[in-house]
C-alpha cells in the first residue's frame, strides 16, 4: 500500500466533495478536511484497517472493492465510491472490530481525526466539531437504516422458512409401535378378567 499527501486545490474543486456525507462541512472545513488527509493506493490483499488495533482514521473509498473481515469470516464488502468507513474510530476511540481490505486495485481517502483536532481544539472551534459530529451521525444513520432494512428482510425470509417446513410436516401417523400394542393389548386382557 502506497501513501500519499492528498494535494487539493480549493479553486478546481475535487470529486471528493460531492460525497453525500461531506454536506455537513462548509466549503471553509471541506478544504481543511482534505487538506489534511492522505491518499491511499491499495493492491489486492492489502489490509487498511486492522481488527484489534487503534487507529483514529477515518476512510472514504474512491475507487476499487474492499472486503469487511471478522476474524476468518467476510462479513461485508464495501464497493461503491464514496462510501466511508472505519467512522466509529472518531466517537469511540477504541479498537477496531473489523479488518477492512482491499479486494481489488483500491484507492481511499484516509483523514486523521486527531490530526483535525489538534489544528481545530474543540474549545476555539465548536462549529467544526459540530459539523464533524454531524458527519459521523449521518453516516451512522446511513447504516442502521441499511442494517433495519436487511433485518426485515430476513425476519421475513425466516418466517416464510417456517411456513414451508410446517406446511411440509405431516401429522404423526396413528400407528402405534408393536411393543406399544403388546402393553396395551395386556392391559386390556387384565382389565376383562377383573370385570368378570
Amino acid at each position: 500500500m502506497k501513501e500519499f499527501a492528498y494535494i487539493h486545490d480549493s479553486k478546481q474543486g475535487s470529486p471528493v466533495k460531492t460525497v453525500p456525507a461531506l454536506a455537513s462541512f462548509n466549503e471553509e472545513q471541506l478544504d481543511e478536511v482534505l487538506n489534511s488527509s492522505s491518499l491511499l493506493q491499495c493492491e489486492p490483499g492489502d489490509v487498511i484497517i486492522k481488527e484489534g488495533t487503534i487507529d483514529s482514521r477515518i476512510y472514504i473509498l474512491l475507487s476499487g472493492e474492499l472486503e469487511v473481515r471478522v476474524g476468518d469470516k467476510r462479513v461485508a464488502a464495501i464497493s461503491r465510491a464514496g462510501e466511508v468507513f472505519g467512522e466509529l474510530a472518531l466517537v469511540n476511540q477504541d479498537k477496531r472490530l473489523a479488518s477492512v481490505i482491499a479486494s481489488s486495485k483500491a484507492v481511499c481517502l484516509a483523514v486523521d481525526q486527531k490530526f483535525l483536532q489538534d489544528i481545530h481544539p474543540r474549545e476555539e472551534d465548536p462549529d467544526f466539531h459540530a459539523s464533524l459530529y454531524e458527519f459521523v451521525a449521518r453516516l451512522v444513520v446511513r447504516k442502521l437504516e441499511a442494517t433495519s432494512r436487511r433485518l426485515a428482510e430476513v425476519e421475513k425470509e425466516l418466517r416464510q422458512l417456517r411456513e414451508a417446513a410446517a406446511a411440509d410436516v405431516k401429522p404423526a401417523s396413528p400407528v402405534i409401535p408393536r411393543a406399544a400394542r403388546k402393553v396395551k393389548a395386556r392391559v386390556t386382557a387384565r382389565k376383562t378378567v377383573r370385570r368378570r
